[in-house]
């Protein structure tokens, strides 16, 4: 029998993003449960929002941060929900101008090991307090193994002609089926060159996992098997997988009046439509939303920000949209617990951005998935879970600019929806394994065990 692990105390501090925040709770709550103290920091008023999800407060202690002032960065923003994505880059200079506090809490606190993804000052300033460090990423390891698989093209040179001949996997990339549309190639062009918080994004992220004395990413080899083989060459150091981390079912129960509402409707029927915390549409882009989610004839509940240009959903509806869909759908500007909507037997279709806690939590739902990705990991995210995995379906957009129509919209829907077509068969099947998977516990325990078990390995 093994000798039972030695307590370790471990500090973490996630990227200030409320996805990257929930995904290292997440697994905080599962070392937690194994004995191991979490110094989880934070800045002071997000600690209010997420504190209800600390399952392990014993175990866990949030520590404060101070989000420092910068020129042209609101003075409450302390998380990317609080701006909109053109000034993520100003957040990204007051976090990196924590790194004094952050230090000295670090003296204090005396962790065996910090887990951070974007603050890649972290490894040297941990060696220095003889500290190890751990760059634990949570988007899917696709994303991560096309975007150095590009960098690694350009850095060999290898990578010549215009931005079209990205259109096609990498050399090197492991998955031949894979393949990326010209307006996604430029986002892909443009978050290679993307400047963030003083220096190139990319740089911020390769750099970290260079620098550290382990990289970690949440996911497992059963779903990204072939992308974690070349993340783990590409880095030549421990490799740490901590498994899906399935976010734990929530205490709380539906609020009243939408378990009412849905309570109407049959089962699998509604659709639940939302794109996170940040992502706000062009004005005719959230219009064709909107009538291509009245053109599929099912009831709907939309969880969205308002278009950019307005200040709520209601202002920016089509004429005569909310007359039409009365008592079938509703437009929502606020904020809905999303994982107790997936628990009501009426949700039967989820309209995703892809973001990656938003795409776990749909995996082990039942609700069938429709993804309109926008940032460059979402779009490979999506294309795995539709093109590799056969778990989804994409919205059809214009190779050029991107741009949906409600009629592409309403097709998506239609084909996830029919129990008898032969793609909306072979998706909820896809779909149905890939639940079974992610929801087995043993595979999440081996997962966290052995995530431990290389801790201690680390630490010598």
């Amino acid at each position: 029998m093994d000798a039972p692990c030695k307590q370790l105390h471990i500090a973490m501090y996630p990227w200030l993003a409320m996805g990257h925040i929930l995904a290292y709770l997440h697994l905080g709550n599962r070392l937690a449960k194994r004995g191991h103290k979490i110094s989880f920091f934070i800045p002071k008023r997000t600690k209010a929002k997420v504190e209800h999800l600390n399952l392990c407060p014993e175990l866990i202690t949030f520590i404060p941060i101070t989000v420092p002032p910068v020129d042209g960065l609101p003075s409450d923003a302390e998380t990317t929900s609080d701006v909109p994505t053109s000034l993520g880059s100003f957040l990204m200079i007051a976090m990196d101008r924590t790194q004094k506090d952050l230090e000295l809490l670090l003296l204090d606190l005396k962790p065996h090991i910090v887990f951070f993804d974007m603050a890649y000052w972290i490894p040297k300033l941990a060696r220095n307090l003889g500290i190890k460090s751990l760059q634990y990423t949570v988007v899917t390891m696709i994303s991560v193994a096309y975007t150095t698989s590009v960098e690694k093209m350009c850095q060999e040179k290898i990578l010549v002609g215009d931005e079209t001949s990205l259109m096609n996997p990498p050399a090197g990339f492991p998955d031949s089926s894979i393949k990326l549309h010209a307006h996604e190639v430029r986002k892909l062009a443009s978050f290679m060159k993307l400047e963030y918080g003083g220096g190139r994004f990319f740089d911020r992220i390769i750099s970290g996992g260079r620098l550290s004395d382990a990289v970690g990413f949440k996911g497992c080899r059963e779903i990204e098997g072939p992308y974690a083989d070349f993340i783990e060459s590409f880095y030549e150091k421990p490799f740490l997988l901590s498994g899906p981390v399935v976010p734990e079912s929530p205490t709380s129960t539906l609020e009243e009046k939408w378990a009412q509402w849905l309570s109407g409707f049959k089962p699998g029927s509604v659709i639940y439509c939302a794109f996170g915390s940040e992502w706000r549409l062009e004005h005719n882009q959230f219009k064709e939303l909107l009538l291509g989610l009245e053109l599929t004839g099912f009831p709907f509940l939309a969880s969205l920000k308002a278009p950019i240009g307005f200040d709520s959903v209601e202002e920016a509806m089509p004429e005569g949209f909310k007359e039409r869909v009365h008592g079938r759908g509703i437009v929502y500007g606020g904020w809905i617990l999303q994982t107790l909507l997936f628990d009501h037997s009426s949700i039967g279709c989820f309209i995703t951005h892809c973001g990656a806690i938003s795409l776990l939590e749909a995996l082990v739902s039942k609700c069938q998935l429709v993804m309109l990705p926008n940032l460059i990991d979402q779009i490979l995210s999506a294309r795995m879970i539709s093109s590799t995995l056969k778990a989804g379906v994409e919205i059809e957009r214009g190779e050029e600019d991107g741009s949906f129509t409600k009629e592409s919209v309403c097709k998506a829907v239609k084909i996830v929806m029919d129990d008898e077509s032969v793609v909306g068969r072979e998706v909820r099947a896809n779909h149905s394994k890939l639940a079974n998977i992610l929801l087995n516990k043993d595979l999440e325990n081996t997962y966290i065990d052995n995530f431990c078990h290389q801790l201690q390995q680390l630490l010598g």
